[in-house]
């Protein structure tokens, strides 16, 4: 997510860290680095002055609470003043609701429309769906077949081409569900016919809330979107889809400004199941490096039974071959390994790329030749010598270069792991402490 960025402020924090004297000119500096980090990700230029300027003025004029150095001080501004920039997090209740999703085609609304019944549906509502895109062809299928994957009823009418007469018709058929979450047609651009479709829509339905679905590569284009749709029906909250791609991001971010609701949810992944509840202090968190506990733990008691997974060994470093595959067997429950490594405290910790390439298909045949190893083995891995390589790879039908393999992942892990448990290598720059710091202080 938005990692060209991440590793552009982690270095310009990183840089204030090294510095001897935090003074006039270092807070010049870092405001000059943070400038360039947030222009290049696609951050409104507007938006940037008035951080700069806000980063430039607290530092040289607030005096630090008591217990915090300067250095630190500073950090914790640029924290606050970020988490600023992206506005609050718009409220979502678990409560009778009808959600109208805008957007322009091609913003993955209608994908994001099945994750959002999914995401409700897991919080114990009763979820329905109308489909009131009579625009697009095979609209209608597509958001009827990933509603049927999750047992999610969804009304649409694919013959007919009056949208307000398919959405009367859905919440009729519908008034059984709590929630209801009506999908609207897209355009290649902002259509008088479409926005006033979309305004009597917003009538029809008495919506709740007006979510808008922002594709994270739109740029400086997503502050004109979000404006006309904020004008036409009040937009309250918005969501950013692709923020696992390389779009820059920033631009559909500083779009929020435009309607001053909040971002709702992102959506970084393709799976159902890839919509993420936004956290502004947790977002940030993780952009700087320090990650976002909160969302892991949230994450986890989703989809991981206690059993599954011992955390305390994952935090030490401490962990078998056997402990190995319990823990990428949860995480992968969980999601992409990267996304789940995003949310732990790192710092300016830089991860082995190959610590994330573990498919799926890698993942049975590890399993397959740990199947071949015997418990002493599991538990012991440093007992694994040639010989012993040579009859795990004939009993599992592998090669000794795949045991191999498997051992050189597993020692990366280790490794890796330990030096988590090592805040970051215990130098001045410890992100993990300086986190801890600014808790109560926000």
């Amino acid at each position: 997510m938005l990692d060209n960025l991440s590793s552009s402020l982690k270095d310009a924090l990183k840089k204030l860290a090294g510095k001897t004297v935090v003074d006039r000119a270092a807070v010049d500096d870092l405001v000059k680095d943070l400038q360039r980090a947030l222009i290049s990700s696609d951050v409104n230029v507007k938006l940037v002055m008035e951080l700069s300027k806000a980063i430039r003025t607290r530092s040289l004029e607030e005096e630090p609470p008591k217990g915090m150095n300067v250095r630190e001080h500073v950090l914790r501004i640029v924290y606050q003043e970020l988490v600023r920039l992206v506005w609050a997090s718009t409220e979502v209740k678990l409560e009778p609701q009808t959600i109208l999703m805008a957007g322009l085609q091609g913003s993955g609304k209608t994908t994001t429309t099945a994750k959002l019944a999914r995401y409700f549906q897991k919080k114990g509502m009763k979820v329905g769906v109308i489909c009131a895109d009579t625009f697009r062809p095979g609209a209608f299928d597509q958001i009827s077949t990933l509603c049927t994957k999750i047992n999610v009823p969804c009304f649409g009418n694919p013959q007919e081409k009056d949208a307000l007469k398919i959405t009367r018709e859905g919440l009729a058929a519908l008034k059984e569900q709590e929630l209801i979450i009506v999908d609207t047609q897209g355009r290649h651009a902002l259509e008088a016919e479409l926005i006033k479709e979309i305004i009597d829509l917003n009538v029809l339905t008495k919506a709740t809330h007006r979510w808008l679905v922002i594709d994270a590569a739109l740029g400086q284009q997503a502050s004109e979107q979000a404006k006309r749709f904020h004008e036409a029906i009040g937009i309250d909250g918005v969501i950013i889809t692709k923020m696992d791609g390389t779009a820059k991001g920033g631009g559909a971010m500083s779009a929020v400004a435009e309607t001053k609701s909040g971002i709702a949810f992102i959506g970084s992944g393709e799976t159902i199941e890839d919509l993420e509840r936004f956290d502004p202090d947790g977002f940030i968190s993780r952009l700087l490096g320090m990650g976002d506990l909160k969302a892991l733990v949230e994450r986890a008691n989703e989809a991981i039974n206690p059993e599954d997974v011992d955390v305390n060994a994952m935090m030490k470093g401490k962990f078998t071959l056997r402990d190995m595959y319990k823990q990428l067997e949860a995480l992968n429950k969980m999601g992409p390994l990267k996304q789940i490594m995003g949310m732990l405290p790192l710092g300016n910790m830089q991860l082995p790329e190959g610590v994330y390439d573990v498919t799926s298909t890698k993942m049975v045949r590890y399993r397959i030749i740990m199947d071949s190893m015997t418990a002493a083995e599991l538990d012991e891995p440093s007992l694994i010598n040639s010989s012993r390589m040579q009859r795990i790879a004939h009993g599992a039908g592998a090669t000794p270069d795949e045991v191999r393999e498997l051992i050189k992942y597993y020692k990366m892990m280790q490794r890796t792991l330990k030096g988590l448990r090592g805040g970051q290598g215990g130098g001045k720059f410890n992100m993990q402490r300086l986190m801890k710091r600014f808790s109560g202080m926000q």
